[in-house]
């Protein structure tokens, strides 16, 4: 299955936020479910200012939703969500990019470290059995 690397919280916030865009500076040709993988860099400042930015923009009921800095699983599979288009612009209020794919959908899963590449990758079916999905 493929995957895509996303750094926190963004990640998370696809997964457990209704962050339904991912900002891109190119697009895919790629629709249906992917991975969402976590990486596993992730700065204070990239987390404070993604905070902010949901905070800010009324994306998160209450700015404490968001885990702490360290408790934001990184470096492996976090969940994954359907992608149903790539565009120029949008109305979301996730919207800041260049281009954007269009996301529905999320299901999280349970935590699988893998590493990460740039772009889509393939991730072995046998690395995401049923017993690792969670009941969130």
């Amino acid at each position: 299955m493929k995957a895509l690397s996303i750094r926190q919280p963004w990640a998370w916030l696809i997964i457990h936020g209704g962050k339904d865009i991912e900002n891109r500076s190119w697009h895919t040709k790629l629709r249906g479910r992917f991975l969402v993988h976590a990486s596993k860099g992730m700065t204070r400042a990239e987390y404070a200012e993604a905070h902010y930015f949901a905070v800010q923009g009324g994306m998160l009921e209450h700015p404490f939703i968001l885990p702490s800095f360290e408790d934001l699983q990184r470096g492996g599979i976090i969940g994954s969500v359907e992608l149903v288009d790539s565009v120029d612009t949008s109305d979301s209020p996730w919207y800041m990019g260049q281009k954007a794919f269009v996301l529905r959908d999320p299901q999280p899963l349970a935590f699988v470290p893998i590493k990460g590449r740039l772009q889509f990758f393939e991730v072995r079916a046998d690395l995401l059995t049923t017993d690792r999905r969670t009941a969130d």
